[in-house]
């Protein structure tokens, strides 16, 4: 059991739902989002058109969602300023600068004039780290003094740190890690980083599933990571077809997950240039999509307490 000060309990609950566990709806999503709105309507405003569709999903979705994920360039300010996040909707905001989109570029800076103070500072109940990782790769030691600067960090503001590793093969990034591989690779990630001080792990389902459709093997896969996971873990959605993700969270929270972190699977198909047309779709499919996976999480997924407590000496919070 993880001992936490009080500020980063009080925004773990703010984040959660009332059992303690995440459905968190994640549209930080930038580069390759803003080069696919680009496309559709070469016309138009590219930052304006991105920070429209974030402005209608999460209007549409926050008010099921136990948070939401933003960046703090586009999707924060307009959003915040809009008034489409409800207030009793947990905030966690990302620290940088978000997925490339292109496995030959496996490299996240951190958002240029913006911290972990600044995160704390809009009120937020996390910020987010997403890194490219691989216990093998020659970049690994930068990666983790990375991850425990960030963490300390959060640590002096007393903030959740949410970390989205993402693994991949040393030396070919372009090629994709086999299922076993994958898993070694996920679950030894989990192992080596969260002790440099993260509090939950945003998790890449830990088998190429594409490759490995024994979902006796999945449970497996998944009981391992929740072992080797000192901190609740939430599945990501990776860009999964919503059907294999909806079966991906079923089992994952089966096997040990806190609830699940996700975006495109629930609103991908709503990245059309016809604004009505995705509304329709973010009132009706997405919608629908949100509360079975909610359903899932609040059923079955395991409360962030069973890892986590509020530190009970008051001298550690003065």
């Amino acid at each position: 059991m993880k001992n936490v000060p009080l500020g980063k309990w009080r925004r773990l609950r703010q984040a959660a739902s009332e059992r303690g566990t995440f459905t968190v709806l994640a549209i930080d999503h930038r580069g390759p989002l803003r080069r696919a709105l680009a496309q559709l309507a070469p016309a138009s405003d590219p930052d304006l058109a991105l920070a429209e569709l974030k402005e209608d999903i999460v209007r549409e979705l926050s008010s099921q969602a136990s948070a939401v994920l933003l960046d703090p360039e586009i999707g924060l300010p307009h959003c915040l300023r809009r008034g489409v996040l409800p207030g009793r909707t947990g905030l966690i905001v990302a620290q940088d600068t978000g997925s490339t989109g292109d496995p030959a570029t496996l490299s996240t800076g951190l958002v240029p004039n913006w911290s972990v103070a600044d995160t704390a500072r809009v009120g937020a109940a996390g910020a987010k780290l997403l890194v490219y990782y691989h216990p093998q790769d020659a970049s690994a030691s930068q990666v983790e003094k990375l991850v425990a600067s960030i963490a300390d960090a959060c640590a002096r503001e007393e903030i959740p740190l949410y970390l989205e590793p993402l693994v991949f093969t040393p030396d070919s990034p372009n090629t994709p890690l086999s299922s076993e591989a994958r898993r070694r690779a996920v679950i030894e990630t989990a192992r080596r980083l969260v002790p440099l001080g993260v509090d939950i792990l945003k998790a890449e389902f830990p088998l190429n599933v594409s490759e490995q459709t024994d979902e006796r093997v999945w449970s497996d896969a998944c009981n391992e990571l929740t072992e080797a996971s000192a901190v609740p873990w939430v599945l990501l959605s990776g860009g999964a077809p919503w059907n294999v993700f909806l079966r991906q969270a079923e089992i994952a929270c089966a096997a040990g997950a806190s609830g699940v972190m996700a975006g495109r699977a629930f609103w991908k198909e709503a990245v059309i240039a016809d604004r009505s047309a995705r509304n329709r779709f973010l009132a009706g499919e997405a919608t629908e999509r949100f509360h079975r996976l909610r359903a899932i999480c609040d059923a079955s997924a395991r409360p962030f307490q069973h890892l986590l407590q509020p530190v009970d000496d008051p001298a550690a919070i003065s």
